[in-house]
């Protein structure tokens, strides 16, 4: 069984679609919502579609933290309220540990919706640094739950949790990317920004995350960068190394 967990704070209105995808998935799943202080009815929401429904302190990394330690699968696979997974994506994950029992884990091909150049240039980025081996959470990082264990776990901090998991799941062993079906993830966190600023400050969130900067002063510093480019704060789930 594959354990879906998904972070959420205030997505109630996405809900219903995403796990109503997820119920169409063929293979043998559970989905566990982890809320973290929602005002709008999200936790009713998850309820109502099936999933298991729990509270947890604010931090995308202290929520998945709190769903991974309640999954039963034998499979972890970490989904971002405003990603979408195809049909079949599920069976794609059971294929991959299938054909290749030493694998630790992986990641889906990500295409960013919307028209915009940017969209499309992103989707591209995203490949190209797929293939050395970097990826982020909203790829829909899967892993055993015996790999999961292994490394430690999701470390609950403020920014770059999924970073970190997947440089530890590379170190650790075999990975994957499942190029079909895809997974569509949503533009909105880009939204208000310039592609230029928003490069520049990937690299400096990761330049500053590899020399030992304190996640939670990244996540200052990410949230006052947006301000100043006049971009809406994202939800702290929402925080991302982009």
């Amino acid at each position: 069984m594959i354990s879906v967990i998904i972070p959420t704070l205030n997505e109630a209105a996405r809900l219903p679609a995403l796990l109503a995808a997820l119920d169409a998935q063929t293979a043998a799943h559970e989905v566990i919502v982890v809320d973290g202080g929602s005002r709008d009815g999200t936790l009713e929401a998850a309820r109502h579609g099936g999933a298991r429904a729990l509270a947890s302190e604010p931090g995308r990394g202290q929520q998945l933290a709190a769903g991974a330690q309640t999954a039963r699968g034998e499979v972890l696979l970490f989904l971002h309220a405003d990603s979408q997974l195809a049909p079949g994506a599920l069976a794609a994950v059971e294929r991959a540990f299938a054909r290749q029992p030493s694998l630790i884990g992986g990641n889906f091909r990500v295409i960013f919706d919307g028209a915009s150049g940017f969209a499309r240039w992103l989707t591209g980025f995203y490949a190209w640094f797929r293939r050395h081996g970097l990826y982020y959470g909203d790829s829909a990082i899967f892993l055993s739950a015996a790999a999961y264990r292994a490394l430690g776990g999701i470390k609950p901090i403020a920014l770059m949790e999924d970073y970190d998991l997947s440089r530890r799941m590379e170190r650790a062993g075999a990975t994957c990317c499942i190029a079909e079906p895809a997974l569509v993830t949503s533009s909105r966190r880009f939204q208000g920004r310039h592609p230029v600023a928003i490069f520049c400050g990937w690299l400096l969130v990761h330049g500053l995350f590899a020399i030992g900067v304190p996640p939670a002063l990244l996540a200052r510093l990410y949230d006052s960068r947006r301000r100043r480019a006049g971009a809406p704060s994202p939800p702290p789930q929402e925080a991302s190394s982009l």
